[in-house]
């Protein structure tokens, strides 16, 4: 097995930090909820790891990447070539020495089956049962996931088509943003939703969050190229560049709408600009990635507001970030593209390209969406009739941390009837009252 020992250096990197995404998302979600359920939060991200990597290892990755051996039914799923992953021991993705090892591959693309998991929890945050949340991300990825990256980058009929989705504004933010509204639907809105305060509890965990996302999507993006070249670079570059522009457009927003720019705000448009850049990371000029950063930053920061018109309780704005960045994102390929890979694909209409590329980046997204979107809700559904997916009213109230987990994110202590917090021990019982003779 002959490999490119810089390529498989830079992927093993690229790997671990898409890995940590999925920590930092727990973060960033754990601190937009109420400091009683920041813990399930947390807990549901980091129980996608376990699940995900299990039926990756399985048969996700067979079924994303290898051939079955029927043209027709190739177009939409793969086959059982590499079940179990022992056939990707000792192999390596190119013959000619360019290449990785399989398994290094596999593990790159195993983080993204992952935070696209993870990413669904925060439409249902304070009201899911922690094991139907953990029943839902295996059947999800197996019948949802799974098939959608076998489409896009596993010789599936949006790949043969010549989609261009560079590193997974389709397959991971459209696909998880579609879900997370079907499960928001399914679930409901939160007890006292619109009628009692509901603000993050922890704005520092959101902006640790979203710093260790920001860190780990140049893994992401230019980990995408899976190769050290002038194509990762440019990935690298763009991802920066829209980032800034989405985060500085969404406080501008905020500052012309609400009178005050908000660490909320610029940690909400930094998840947008690179959730929209995703997809056109590889694709486009940095002139083009600042335009669609500032586009994607602007537009989310009033997509974010769609629930209370349309009344479906999406708890931390996964349809209003990944959804609507997602679309936007793929969609701007139509006009942006200037460097197509593939000899199917072609540049965009203001690279001179015609409009089959736009027909394209809309299909993508509607079919994804549309597929994710009624698959979602009939999993939902099933799992809601059968086990139960969502708490009862008085634990919600009470908080899924102590309920789910025996836990609390805080221990601050007893508080007493005096309302001092007993620190180093039981606050002193009170002096008995005499009553003279």
């Amino acid at each position: 097995m002959k490999i490119d020992s810089g390529t498989t250096a830079w992927m093993l990197t690229a790997t671990a930090l898409v890995l940590l995404m999925t920590p930092g998302l727990a973060f960033f979600y754990g601190g937009m909820t109420r400091a009683k359920s920041v813990l399930n939060m947390m807990m549901m991200s980091f129980v996608s790891i376990i699940t995900v990597t299990i039926a990756w290892v399985l048969y996700g990755h067979s079924l994303t990447f290898t051939d079955n051996g029927s043209e027709l039914v190739n177009k939409f799923i793969g086959g059982f070539d590499a079940l179990g992953l022992q056939s990707l021991v000792d192999t390596a993705t190119k013959d000619d020495g360019t290449g990785m090892p399989s398994l290094v591959f596999s593990a790159f693309q195993l983080t993204f089956a992952i935070i696209t998991v993870a990413l669904i929890s925060g439409a249902i945050a304070d009201r899911a049962k922690f094991g139907a949340w953990v029943l839902f991300t295996i059947v999800w990825a197996t019948i949802v996931y799974f098939p959608v990256a076998h489409w896009v980058w596993g010789n599936g009929w949006l790949f043969n088509l010549g989609i261009e989705d560079f590193a997974g504004g389709t397959v991971v933010h459209i696909n998880a943003g579609a879900a997370a509204l079907a499960l928001a639907l399914v679930l409901g809105k939160r007890t006292g939703w619109r009628k009692e305060p509901m603000r993050p509890h922890n704005l520092t965990l959101v902006l640790l969050g979203a710093g260790l996302l920001w860190f780990g999507w140049f893994g992401f993006n230019a980990g995408s190229e899976l190769a050290v070249d002038g194509t990762a670079g440019l990935a690298f570059m763009n991802t920066q560049i829209a980032t800034a522009a989405a985060a500085g457009a969404w406080l501008v927003v905020e500052k012309m709408r609400d009178g005050h720019a908000t660490s909320l705000g610029v940690a909400s448009g930094a998840v947008a600009g690179l959730v929209a850049i995703t997809p056109a990371c590889g694709f486009v000029d940095p002139w083009a990635a600042l335009v669609l950063g500032l586009v994607a930053g602007a537009i989310c920061a009033y997509a974010v507001g769609l629930k209370y018109k349309f009344g479906y309780d999406d708890s931390l704005d996964v349809v209003g970030v990944h959804l609507v960045g997602g679309v936007i994102g793929a969609v701007s390929l139509g006009f942006l593209a200037a460097y197509p890979f593939l000899e199917q694909q072609s540049t965009g209409l203001f690279y001179g390209g015609g409009v089959k590329q736009l027909g394209l980046q809309i299909l993508g997204p509607v079919a994804v969406g549309a597929y994710s979107f009624i698959i979602t809700w009939i999993i939902a559904k099933i799992i809601d009739k059968t086990v139960g997916f969502r708490i009862g009213a008085e634990e919600e109230i009470t908080g899924v941390d102590i309920t789910s987990h025996a836990e609390t994110g805080y221990d601050l202590g007893t508080i007493h009837s005096s309302g001092v917090a007993a620190v180093n021990g039981p606050a002193p019982a009170p002096a008995s009252k005499k009553v003279d003779a």
